[in-house]
């Protein structure tokens, strides 16, 4: 095999190496923050998905009866951190609806697995079904490779899949369906007392 030969094949195989992220549809690395992600002053999507009882849920229908949407990314459904950050939504129905906030949480899970979910912790708010990513990739948050888990539900042993796995990713969408908070870097039980704080020092 001649020398060139060799160097063409070494090249495409770089090439190639480089691009499995891609393919792969995740970073080959930590989560990082994409450069088209959504900023604070930004127009947030008005978006639309299926919600854990299988109904349409509509941004801009609930955007026009609160004054703030905190739309909420997290991993996965049932899993430790994000079952404390959903039961601390929970927990804070009543100072969060003083203060005119609705709440809305995203994962890539299928509805099954929401509606399990929603019913094992007794959640008051809904939960949303974005099993393509697509709304995850609109407001820019970090996803990755999916995977499935184990829990027992109603007394019997059920696996919940699902496509992908996003970062916790918090916004907060005002009236106007503009976006003045972002955060990153959740602390999950402390994230609804993080929000009404920052809503109520910026009053």
């Amino acid at each position: 095999m001649g020398r060139d030969r060799i160097l063409g094949y070494a090249a495409l195989l770089l090439i190639l190496v480089s691009l499995l992220p891609l393919l792969a549809g995740q970073s080959s690395g930590p989560a990082a923050e994409s450069t088209g992600a959504l900023k604070v002053e930004d127009k947030a999507p008005l978006f639309n998905a299926n919600d854990h009882a299988g109904n349409l849920w509509q941004a801009s229908k609930v955007l026009k009866n609160c004054r703030f949407l905190v739309v909420y990314f997290y991993p996965a459904a049932m899993t430790g951190g994000c079952t404390a950050q959903a039961c601390a939504y929970r927990d804070a129905s009543a100072p969060l609806e003083q203060e005119g906030i609705s709440v809305v949480g995203i994962s890539a899970d299928p509805v099954r697995n929401l509606a399990f979910f929603h019913t094992e912790d007794k959640l008051n708010f809904p939960l949303l079904s974005d099993v393509n990513g697509d709304i995850a990739r609109r407001f820019g948050v970090p996803i990755r490779q999916g995977g499935s888990i184990t829990r027992t539900v109603q007394s019997k042993q059920v696996t919940l899949e699902r496509p992908f796995t996003f970062a916790r990713w918090t916004f907060i969408v005002d009236h106007s369906g503009k976006v003045v908070y972002k955060n990153t870097g959740v602390s999950p039980a402390k994230d609804p007392q993080t929000v009404i704080d920052f809503l109520k020092s910026n009053e």
